[in-house]
């Protein structure tokens, strides 16, 4: 029996035979404590309060809650410091000022897990993972003697992802040091873009963002600091954090690169650059956006190696690479690929147009803007202030002889009545529509003001697509046992003897457990009943009743048996594509 059991139920808070009830039905001794608090025997409040007054009393060690993951240590320690009337800081929501930081060693912070985090003119607040250790306190007390240390508590993964931060801050001192004394060196601010230490710089922010597999780099100023994030497996980890003054000759000199107006900062710009990182060449698309203390800089990398992959590479599973290469080998008609905004729905083009491509047949691509650029493909490169729309752009690419035709995005009606025009003419174009699910599309372009015999005489397939984060390998670990909710909840797709895994967190995974993305998907093939039905204006719910007839899964599905195939979670599952 664990320890927490064992007192309460020595102080009588629990009987005897209410274990004796658990153990009985095949509880396990590890998750005993949280079953009684599911049935009613004692509430998880009790039990918080409980253990914080243990944890007063020196009783228990704060690591304790560790080993009960019922127990959340952000809600324990804001009791905790509601109970000792001292401030609990969730540090994501504030601006920290690392220049407090800078001025004690970073081992003693370490040590302690202490960060200090905002000064005044009485005190220093630091923040501590464990606000009852005195000798902590006092040491972190003796680096600031000017002024007493005000205590607050914060959860002991932020403190620690937050001293990484500094670490990580303290690696590029030197770099940051020459920066500005070249700075001080130049008068000329037009020169000071030219300074070879802000080059060095951002050479550094590049490898260290495409090294840890960003898509993503965003340079944001704040009204203390200038941070660097990068998106990595479609959510944002801060990567650099850097002092303010160095904000503008980095924004300047990225300006540059992109031939982009340096003087202007009141209104979005847009460009791209290419530069060598580790060996390897990249384009980026760079984005300036004006914002409240300067410029949103916003970089997308475009990995070229990723133009060139497979669409079975990608994570579709067989069936559903077979019904969409069976669409593509039809000499006309429109694939549509749906999806949100950064569903990987370029990509799925991208891997269409690698399969597509050859000497023997012209294939022209209209896109805003163009992503990666491919060989024995003509790109036209959208430029609405030239006259140059997707409309525009596919009039003349039909007078061009083309095979196949890629629409990077049907906007409006104008493109869409052009691509169903070239699809019933003798081309097939591929090309990608905001919907949620693979039905719906078809409902878009009616309500779009395409006819329904339209649509069905055109339309192949249609793929929707999501992307989800793949567990990482490296702390990959069976769920055992399956919780009762999701049991109970999936029960068609999960059963009590299936085998589900989750990603405990590591280094290798900045501890969330995920590493990398894979494609969920639907496709729906335009059968002979299916186009009959959409000619006759068909409900999306009789459309998907005879698609099911026909064999066709949904994305959930096919989500639901990634899950069980160890590929991901049913938490990533629910956050894409709920059932």
């Amino acid at each position: 029996m664990d320890r927490i059991t064992q007192d309460l139920l020595t102080k009588k808070h629990i009987t005897t035979a209410q274990i004796e009830r658990l153990t009985s039905r095949g509880v396990k001794p590890d998750i005993l404590l949280e079953t009684l608090t599911r049935v009613g025997a004692v509430s998880a409040n009790f039990v918080k309060r409980f253990v914080v007054e243990q944890i007063r009393a020196g009783r228990y060690e704060l690591s304790i809650i560790n080993q009960y993951h019922f127990l959340k240590e952000q809600e324990v320690l804001q009791y905790l410091a509601d109970v000792m009337e001292v401030q609990f800081i969730d540090l994501d929501s504030i601006d920290m000022d690392y220049r407090i930081a800078e001025r004690v060693p970073l081992a003693q912070l370490k040590k302690f897990k202490a960060i200090p985090i905002s000064q005044n003119e009485l005190n220093i607040t630091v923040c501590f993972t464990d606000p009852l250790n005195i000798e902590a306190q006092e040491n972190i007390q003796r680096l600031f003697p000017r002024k007493p240390i005000q205590i607050a508590i914060a959860t002991t993964k932020q403190v620690e992802t937050y001293l990484f931060k500094i670490e990580l801050k303290d690696s590029v001192k030197g770099l940051v040091t020459n920066i500005r004394n070249e700075l001080n060196s130049i008068g000329d601010p037009s020169e000071q873009q030219e300074a070879s230490s802000i080059l060095q710089l951002i050479d550094v922010v590049l490898s260290t963002t495409i090294k840890g597999r960003s898509s993503d780099i965003h340079i944001e100023p704040t009204e203390n600091n200038c941070v660097v994030r990068g998106r990595i497996d479609g959510k944002l980890s801060e990567v650099f954090i850097f002092d303010k003054d160095i904000y503008p000759p980095l924004a300047s000199r990225m300006k540059l690169l992109a031939n982009l107006d340096i003087a202007e900062k009141r209104k979005p710009q847009d460009g791209r650059f290419s530069a060598t990182v580790s060996g390897y060449e990249y384009d980026f698309r760079i984005s300036t956006l004006p914002i409240l203390y300067g410029e949103s800089i916003v970089m997308r990398v475009l990995d070229k190696s990723k133009a060139l992959v497979k669409l079975e590479d990608a994570g579709m599973d067989s069936n559903s690479y077979k019904k969409l290469r069976t669409a593509l080998d039809v000499p006309f008609g429109i694939v549509l690929v749906t999806g949100p905004t950064g569903s990987g729905k370029t990509t799925t083009l991208y891997g269409a147009l690698n399969e597509l491509r050859s000497v023997e047949e012209k294939v022209i691509t209209v896109e805003d803007p163009v992503e990666y650029r491919m060989n024995l493909i003509q790109q036209v490169q959208v430029n609405a202030s030239v006259g140059l729309s997707f409309a525009d752009a596919l009039r003349s690419i039909l007078r061009q002889d083309p095979d196949k035709i890629m629409i990077g995005e049907i906007r409006d009606y104008e493109t869409l009545e052009i691509a169903i025009k070239a699809a019933l003419t003798g081309h097939l174009v591929i090309s990608t529509l905001h919907t949620n699910d693979a039905v719906s599309a078809i409902s878009r372009m009616s309500d779009m003001g395409i006819p329904p015999y339209l649509i069905s005489g055109a339309v192949q397939a249609i793929q929707a697509q999501r992307l989800v984060r793949k567990i990482c390998e490296s702390c990959k670990k069976q769920l055992d046992p399956i919780p009762k909710t999701i049991l109970k909840d999936y029960a068609q797709y999960i059963k009590s003897d299936s085998i589900i895994f989750k990603g405990d967190g590591c280094r290798e995974c900045n501890g969330s457990g995920y590493m990398g993305r894979e494609m969920i998907c639907e496709v729906l093939p335009i059968s002979d009943e299916i186009s009959s039905l959409i000619a006759k204006g068909a409900s999306n719910d009789v459309v998907t009743e005879q698609a099911i007839k026909e064999g066709f899964k949904d994305m959930f599905s096919n989500g639901m048996q990634k899950v069980l195939d160890g590929v991901t979670t049913v938490e990533e599952i629910l956050r894409v594509a709920k059932g």
